[in-house]
């Protein structure tokens, strides 16, 4: 039961983002899952106002076992089974007559939105797959988000449960932002470190007529020959005829004995 958890809470429904192959597309709606760890039992507490404002709401208490349980509701199934497919997928299968007549699954997005398919058939035995997408409220209200909502009442388990769920969500993601934040530095680090190394193997590599000092700041040139050559002179200190053909860096030695560009 530990892989549901991620989606109990309160979820309110984009009517904008929702594609129906059947039924009227509802204007507002609230999904609440719940969960009993102990009973292995999930609650799914659905309420829905159509644009006529007509409201309707289901709930249903489902054993997430993957095993065939009765179902109390007859009129829709009489069979019903809940198979948790990962941390973030569960799946609901509702049978009538041994015949599977519907499914519903429930996914969590990259973003954070909850994804609910039905696959179904209608009164004329015709496929259908209407697709929702729901954003989590960041508290279980008594009421419903919207003036013409349906009425919502979660259980207090449920309350306490999107309580906990809501701070453990808020820690960690900010544990993960400082670590992002830590990552973004050493590597920004090792690019500095990098660049340093490259340019203290040019200056290695290049011309030294004298014996450099810690801390001291000296020239990097390039001459015809495409060679290097370190100078104590600055570029605009060379007179008629600059031994160079390009200037390169303004360098400087640090206490590791690596150059870094100034």
């Amino acid at each position: 039961m530990t892989s549901i958890y991620n989606f109990i809470g309160s979820w309110q429904l984009f009517p904008e983002k929702g594609i129906y192959e059947t039924g009227s597309r509802p204007k507002s709606g609230i999904c609440i899952i719940t969960a009993n760890n102990d009973k292995q039992l999930i609650s799914i507490n659905t309420n829905w106002v159509t644009l006529e404002n007509q409201a309707f709401a289901a709930q249903y208490e489902l054993a997430a076992d993957g095993a065939l349980h009765a179902f109390a509701d007859n009129d829709l199934a009489d069979m019903v089974k809940v198979d948790i497919i990962s941390t973030i997928h569960f799946e609901v299968f509702f049978y009538k007559n041994e015949n599977e007549i519907l499914q519903v699954i429930h996914e969590l997005l990259p973003n954070g939105y909850l994804k609910i398919i039905q696959k179904g058939f209608t009164t004329g035995q015709k496929p259908y797959i209407n697709t929702e997408v729901y954003h989590r409220q960041m508290s279980v209200l008594p009421y419903a988000s919207s003036a013409s909502g349906a009425l919502v009442k979660p259980t207090e388990e449920g309350v306490i449960r999107h309580k906990a769920l809501s701070a453990m969500e808020e820690q960690t993601n900010m544990q993960l932002d400082q670590i992002r934040r830590q990552i973004e530095l050493l590597a920004l680090q090792a690019q500095e470190i990098q660049m340093r190394k490259e340019l203290s193997m040019i200056i290695y590599n290049a011309k030294l007529s004298f014996s450099p000092v810690i801390g001291s700041v000296y020239y990097l040139y390039q001459k015809n020959d495409d060679t290097h050559f370190v100078s104590m002179i600055a570029p605009g200190q060379w007179g008629r005829g600059a031994a160079y053909k390009e200037f390169i860096a303004k360098v400087k030695l640090l206490a590791d004995h690596t150059w870094v560009e100034v």
